[in-house]
């Protein structure tokens, strides 16, 4: 080994290359199960960029995501494909623009009769192909349809438990806190929540208060059995509870000094832990893939009752970074290195990096991108744009923003009620109604994340808006949109019961399983209120 006294630099060389090595063949070798990861992907509802205390935020106590992104790899530039969730959840499940399954404008109702099309290949299915098995637990919101026709069983899933849409579509009494205290009403004239198994209702009105221990018991269970029967899994975790109006369990209530956000979110960070926890329990920490990122930025209709975009601009709703960058972080100890990527990424881009992960090709025609090269060597990202769809998506407007590398160009623009009634930024209410820009809006997101310094006529800009401008016409005329699932109406019908045919519907859909009495006591007031 005298060589590397005589040339030092090829020791470090070596080190590096034996280094890589190591790394990218963990990737397989050190797997149980015919070498193929599992994986697991974390969805939180409403989560802000600046919500979480390894994000920014100064009273938000979230210790099990914070060594998450200590272990793992924290993503400063990461996009959900839409401010609102039930095209976000699309895109991520499919690895597509949501315009292209029909996933537009805005989001699934109860009673909707449309949903994800079944032409539209899954994560749950491209692995299933490959002998994994699959669990949806939590919110679904891609439709339930008739006899639960778009559930994810119906979509490559094994199981499914969770409530198929967000939880303010039901009554307010099942909404809140132990106390029985309520913020602001739901939407009182809605049947009350379902908690479903597979497509079978086992509970309504579903319980929020033990809700997220259920959801934890499952996803445990779906682990551990998994584990033991030496199957490859993928679990998509989704919870509910930084979603207005804000819920937690007995344990979490009043547990922070940020309020009723701040203790859902403290329960969403221990189901983050103890899904961490089982999977280290059951010696599959090295062979298995976690995911953590949210479905679009904060609602802020709640103003301090809701989430935060720490110092970006608007809010959930709005094609500003606020409502559509989110937090995000790749774990997986011995494989991906700790640290932090400004690489840029979406969720549109899980689908084709676990197809990569596992060796395989992934389905065709997505508008995703593998990141192994920014998760494995902390890369370049094959990523250099990425377009911004609005609530309304309507191909007469196209996409309203481009960004591409650290410039962002606004062609159209558009406030939002979630951002709130007294939001300091005018362009955030929804009395900022639909803009054309000509020249577009330009920000350098590098140096200006917050989009206060508008630069379209700097040398800079007039150089780079024609280019972007390209860009978009590009991308608008090559897109094909899908037929509107949420636009082919609704039918009350179809608002899912666990007591077909009583009456009054839906107030009626009551069923006595696993209820607790306060709910219990709860919806009987409500009741006899209405009546």
């Amino acid at each position: 080994m005298a060589w590397l006294h005589a040339f030092p630099f090829l020791g470090v060389l070596a080190i590096a290359a034996l280094r890589y090595a190591c790394v990218t063949d963990l990737r397989f070798n050190n797997s149980q199960y015919d070498r193929k990861p599992n994986v697991v992907i974390i969805f939180a509802d409403d989560l802000g960029y600046g919500d979480l205390s390894c994000f920014g935020h100064p009273t938000s106590h979230t210790p099990f995501i914070d060594e998450m992104a200590n272990k793992g790899l924290v993503f400063t530039q990461f996009y959900s494909t839409s401010p609102v969730c039930s095209p976000s959840r699309a895109s991520l499940l499919t690895g597509r623009y949501q315009t292209r399954s029909g996933i537009y404008p805005d989001v699934f109702s109860p009673g909707d009769i449309g949903g994800l099309p079944h032409n539209e290949t899954t994560i749950a299915e491209f692995l299933g192909r490959h002998g994994y098995k699959s669990a949806a637990i939590g919110k679904w919101h891609l439709g339930v349809g008739v006899n639960g026709t778009y559930l994810p069983t119906n979509h490559g899933f094994d199981e499914y438990y969770g409530i198929p849409y967000s939880h303010d579509m039901c009554p307010c009494p099942v909404c809140f806190y132990p106390d029985g205290s309520c913020i602001r009403p739901c939407r009182n004239n809605e049947a009350p929540c379902p908690l479903f198994g597979n497509t079978t209702i086992v509970e309504q009105p579903a319980d929020l208060i033990s809700l997220t221990k259920k959801h934890i018991d499952k996803a445990t269970d779906f682990i551990k059995e998994a584990t033991d029967a030496r199957n490859p899994f993928f679990l998509y975790y989704a919870s509910y509870q930084t979603h207005h109006p804000q819920f937690a369990g007995q344990r979490f209530t009043n547990s922070s000094i940020r309020g009723a956000f701040g203790d859902a979110l403290a329960e969403l960070d221990w189901s983050v832990g103890m899904i961490l926890k089982t999977v280290k329990d059951a010696g599959i920490e090295n062979n298995t893939y976690v995911f953590f990122t949210s479905d679009n930025g904060p609602s802020m209709t709640r103003e301090i009752q809701g989430g935060s975009a720490g110092l970006l601009k608007c809010c959930k709703g709005t094609t500003y970074e606020g409502g559509m960058r989110v937090p995000a972080i790749a774990y997986w100890p011995g494989v991906i290195p700790p640290g932090r990527t400004h690489e840029l990424a979406s969720t549109l881009d899980l689908l084709p990096t676990i197809a990569t992960l596992l060796g395989k090709k992934p389905p065709l025609r997505l508008d995703g991108v593998d990141m192994e090269e920014i998760l494995l060597r902390h890369g370049k990202s094959k990523r250099d744009t990425f377009f911004y769809y609005p609530v309304g998506a309507d191909p007469r407007f196209g996409v309203f923003a481009v960004r591409y590398k650290q410039y962002k160009a606004h062609f159209w623009t558009k406030g939002s009620g979630l951002c709130g009634q007294r939001n300091p930024d005018d362009d955030c209410r929804i009395t900022a109604l639909r803009t054309k820009h000509n020249p577009p809006l330009l920000f350098d997101l590098d140096a200006d994340p917050a989009e206060r310094y508008n630069i379209n006529k700097s040398p800079k800009g007039k150089r780079i808006i024609p280019f972007i401008a390209k860009l978009k016409k590009k991308f608008d005329e090559r897109m094909k949109w899908g037929t509107s699932q949420i636009r082919r109406g609704a039918n009350n019908t179809l608002i899912p019961c666990c007591n077909p045919g009583c009456t009054p519907f839906p107030q009626c859909c009551h069923c006595e399983r696993g209820k607790s009495s306060l709910v219990e006591m709860l919806w009987k007031y409500v009741i006899s209120d209405d009546t």
